[in-house]
């Protein structure tokens, strides 16, 4: 019998809208900031930091709490 697992965490970022690039930085506390590029309309920002961060990552992204928000809960999952 094989079993699969898939081993996640999630942590708090914050998000800066409107950005000149896409990039994730890491603040002076610590936190992680993403920078995107698209506006905060119609999920164009949370689809671009779900990108962005997959990117980094190199892992599976989905964004747990905060979708209305700058301060966001995603959960990173290895692929």
């Amino acid at each position: 019998m094989c079993v699969i697992m898939n081993i996640s965490k999630r942590i708090e970022i914050k998000v800066i809208p409107n950005s000149s690039s896409n990039e994730v930085i890491e603040g002076d506390s610590g936190e992680l900031i993403v920078r995107v590029r698209a506006v905060p309309e119609k999920g164009r920002a949370n689809r671009a930091v779900i990108k962005t961060l997959e990117e980094y990552f190199n892992a599976d992204i989905r964004i747990v709490s905060g979708t209305r928000s700058r301060r966001k809960v995603v959960e990173i999952t290895e692929r």
